[in-house]
């Protein structure tokens, strides 16, 4: 089967492309992004909610608590185990400050 010389530019053309796709084909992101010096997974999900309820369980003033820890939860995406301490765990949820210097995150 003979071709005629606008098919063989053409086809020539083609494989070029699907080569260049190939090659040059741009990296997608990891979904890794950096938030406050730490890095936190764009498709890793966390429940603050029920994260928060744990934190806050044993708390004197249960939802003033939870909704700090929400805040916090919501900045960092990681909330500490335990109901207190355990700050190494997520070093975003131990930086974070009220305006007066204090610890925001219970």
């Amino acid at each position: 089967m003979m071709m005629n010389y606008s098919s063989l530019v053409f086809v020539s053309v083609l494989l070029t492309m699907m080569i260049s796709l190939l090659v040059f084909n741009p990296v997608e992101a990891d979904g890794v992004v950096v938030n406050n010096g730490q890095h936190a997974s764009l498709l890793a999900k966390i429940d603050c909610g029920g994260a928060c309820k744990a934190r806050c369980r044993l708390s004197s003033r249960p939802h003033l608590c939870k909704r700090a820890c929400g805040t916090c939860c919501q900045r960092c995406s990681c909330v500490p185990p335990g109901t207190a301490g355990n700050y190494d765990v997520c070093p975003c949820y131990a930086t974070l400050t009220t305006h007066g210097g204090k610890r925001k995150c219970p």
